[in-house]
């Protein structure tokens, strides 16, 4: 039971670790410029699935975003094309920003489950060793 906990919680862990990175990468990318006549940056959005039978979650794959972005008229950007446009990726910052704080604290729950689980097992050595 004890290690059930462990084991769904790490796996927790591991999926909201992903979350993070995805969201810190679409973050760190959201104002890439291309020229128009490549791909924007295309933002990484996590799948998790729940597990068999307690076996907690885990990453099914990763979608990506739209490629064609968001066309700025920027005329002086050294990436513009002959009518001034450049490529941005269209990510919404709010909706980024959001997804990090879930994505922040389902990771702090989970490492608090672990925490306590691992702690609770200890105690019990400790009750085993007085016998």
């Amino acid at each position: 039971m004890m290690f059930d906990a462990i084991g769904i919680a790490g796996s927790g862990l591991t999926v909201h670790r992903k979350w993070l990175d995805a969201v810190a990468d679409n973050l760190a990318n959201a104002n890439t410029v291309r020229a128009t006549d490549d791909e924007a940056f295309r933002a990484q959005y996590v799948v998790a699935r729940a597990g068999a039978e307690n076996s907690g979650a885990y990453v099914a794959g990763i979608e990506r975003g739209r490629a064609e972005g968001r066309i700025v008229h920027e005329p002086d950007h050294p990436l513009a094309d002959e009518e001034g446009n450049v490529r941005y990726p269209d990510i919404d910052m709010s909706e980024q920003m959001g997804a990090l704080i879930m994505a922040q604290r389902g990771y702090q729950v989970n490492a608090a489950v672990v925490d306590r689980a691992r702690e609770s097992y200890q105690a019990a050595l400790q009750i085993g060793r007085a016998q």
